[in-house]
């Protein structure tokens, strides 16, 4: 078996390992692959694996031959799946790689959002405390999450862990997902819906996929719903957020705070707003990078090519069950 990955060098620049994946067949890993190069490097592969390399019905002609493709993530958006199902190539993604390292870095956000962490560690590296008369002080007053309101739009792996983290800071816990099912133990947690959650929410924290009905879901009228000064977190897809709206919320003050590891367009450009507004933490999409999480990705990626393999299937996302 050929198998081809299109662009590993994010996902592995040489800390984790493809051995078992490599154990599958004839590997060949590029680091990143130009639609122009699609062609040559498609050709004769088996299965092709892709982390952010799109796969669109226009690259069809060039991936002739392929009979399985791999994401290397959760999402993919970035393939055509329905193109691929008339080609009867199944799409096969990674789920739950890495549920605790998403949550942990969404709630690490709100912490420096709520406790100021790295502004008074700077503060006291340029002498403010050494020049100051008394014991203490501070640039902003730290919030305390216990009492507080965590809302969460999208209540899946990711969302529940959020979910459980926010429980063990004293948080009550909302959740807004399509089929609402098995709430968890911990209590006050209520299902409720998208209008409720926005209006009572001291904090908002994103975790549903991108779709059509859930691109912009933070928009100027959620952002006005919101209470004044709630904190939003986006740790899912960028244009969940219309980031437009966002800065300016941020600006006036409705909106206290956001902490996103997303953006719309990565890497972002010089004239994105949220790039100058107050009250911003942006980290370069990598919540999801600890080595453990990206070990993950290839171990399962592996399995989801064994399974196909063998004719059983796995985590296909667009219907396509033949090996």
């Amino acid at each position: 078996m050929k198998i081809v990955i299109l662009d590993g060098g994010v996902l592995n620049p040489g800390d984790v390992d493809w051995g078992p994946i490599k154990a599958l067949g004839d590997v060949t890993v590029y680091e990143s692959t130009s639609r122009d190069q699609l062609a040559e490097r498609s050709k004769g592969a088996d299965v092709l694996l892709t982390n952010k390399t799109p796969l669109l019905k226009e690259d069809l002609p060039a991936i002739e031959g392929v009979r399985m493709v791999g994401v290397l993530a959760t999402g993919y958006n970035i393939i055509d799946v329905d193109a691929l199902a008339q080609r009867g190539i199944p799409v096969c993604n990674v789920v739950a790689y890495g549920v605790s390292d998403v949550a942990q870095h969404a709630m690490a956000m709100l912490l420096e959002l709520c406790r100021h962490t790295s502004l008074h560690t700077e503060s006291v590296k340029n002498g403010d405390w050494l020049k100051s008369k008394q014991w203490c002080y501070w640039k902003l007053p730290p919030v305390c999450l216990e009492g507080l309101t965590m809302g969460l739009i999208g209540f899946g792996s990711i969302g529940r862990r959020m979910g459980e983290l926010a429980h063990a800071f004293g948080m009550s816990v909302l959740a807004y997902c399509r089929v609402p099912k098995d709430p968890p133990t911990y209590s006050p947690f209520a299902f409720a819906t998208l209008e409720h959650l926005i209006c009572a929410s001291n904090v908002i924290s994103l975790h549903c996929p991108l779709t059509k009905e859930t691109q912009h879901i933070i928009n100027a009228k959620t952002l006005a719903n919101m209470r004044k000064g709630a904190i939003l977190l986006n740790t899912s897809r960028g244009p969940l957020v219309d980031e437009a709206a966002a800065a300016a919320a941020l600006k006036s003050g409705q909106l206290g705070g956001l902490g996103t590891d997303v953006l719309s367009e990565e890497p972002p450009k010089a004239d994105n707003p949220l790039l100058t507004a107050p009250n911003t933490l942006i980290t370069p999409h990598i919540a999801w990078a600890t080595t453990r999480a990206r070990q993950n990705i290839i171990d399962l990626t592996a399995e989801n090519i064994r399974r196909w393999s063998a004719g059983t299937p796995v985590n296909v996302v667009n219907g396509v069950s033949n090996a």
